[in-house]
């Protein structure tokens, strides 16, 4: 069972991963990634007027009667919606369901969908509560329309887990989701995970493949603390720094080691020396890339680069998804 392939009991799989820098999609057809820019509509474009260029409209999501803009520009266009709060993924907020419709395929076949979440929403006391109702507005019949074309979906299945368990199972499996023979005894081992995002860096420490809790971390100290630190007045929307972060437009040369350094301190906190006796330390997230000599530097050869490490965890929960329905 291939990529081209993948199903569960005649459900097609769709792997979401709810990143508050990237949303990100994987599925048979590969990986879509989209900067995770909402905005509300909130009128009619100015159009052409002489002297100014005109510029391409953002994907325009419309759901139960609201109209939101995605992706790339979208806070130049609308009023820019900025929600980290984990209590997003448990309403199934519109700002989030507008990503969710803008990669979503239309299709007659029922869906599998697995979804990453942050450790911190699958946290001790809330984590069936939280994975219950993501499956609950998952979940059934969608209807939404993009730049006005209508489009349907039936969501036959919902799997929840964390993103940081993406990481661990795209290094694990192939892309049939069988075990990689030169890692399966890695799973035995303990596997530490460095995921950092636009929100959270994320720790895990896997051993037989549970966790071990006290190696597990979550915390608010991601790629936003350098946007924080280059705009420390607030003048710009964080998606307005992003986008100028990526386009290599925003200067965080003096922030970028401050950050570094607090990074290295968490896990250093959480960690200390343990990493010696871990297999490998995967490294994912955008964070990861910024942060890259530092994170190869800090593990004494152990840490691994993932192929990609912004599609990492989409593609490590597709893999999951495929490995399950055999």
């Amino acid at each position: 069972m291939g990529l081209k392939t993948a199903v569960k009991g005649g459900m097609m799989i769709q792997a979401l991963d709810f990143g508050a820098g990237n949303y990100k999609r994987f599925g048979a057809d590969g990986a879509q990634v989209m900067p995770s820019q909402v905005a509300s509509v909130l009128g009619e474009s100015l159009g052409r007027s002489a002297g100014l260029k005109t510029r391409k409209a953002p994907t325009c999501i419309g759901l139960n009667g609201s109209r939101f803009y995605v992706g790339v520009g979208a806070h130049d266009w609308g009023r820019p919606i900025e929600n980290l709060a984990d209590e997003r993924f448990v309403a199934g907020a519109p700002e989030l369901r507008a990503l969710v419709y803008a990669t979503l395929p239309s299709t007659d076949e029922a869906l599998h969908v697995i979804v990453g979440l942050p450790q911190s929403a699958l946290a001790d006391g809330q984590a069936r509560d939280t994975a219950d109702a993501v499956r609950g507005w998952i979940t059934g019949a969608h209807e939404w329309t993009v730049d006005g074309e209508a489009r349907t979906a039936t969501v036959a299945q919902v799997t929840v887990a964390s993103q940081a368990a993406g990481a661990l199972f795209d290094y694990l499996l192939d892309d049939d989701g069988v075990f990689l023979p030169a890692r399966k005894a890695h799973f035995k081992e303990e596997l530490g995970v460095v995921s950092v995002g636009m929100s959270t860096l994320e720790l895990l420490v896997v051993r037989n493949g549970a966790p071990v809790e006290r190696f597990t971390a979550s915390l608010t100290a991601g790629v936003r603390r350098v946007l924080d630190l280059v705009d420390p007045q607030g003048l710009y929307s964080r998606g307005e720094l992003d986008e100028a972060l990526r386009a290599n437009r925003l200067d965080v040369s003096k922030a970028l080691p401050v950050w570094g350094s607090e990074v290295s301190g968490h896990i250093e906190n959480a960690w200390g020396k343990a990493f010696r006796r871990f297999a490998a330390v995967l490294l994912v997230g955008g964070g990861a890339l910024l942060l890259q000599p530092t994170l190869l530097g800090l593990f004494n050869g152990r840490s691994v680069l993932m192929p990609d490490p912004i599609i990492s965890v989409a593609r490590g929960l597709y893999k999951l998804a495929v490995m399950k329905s055999k």
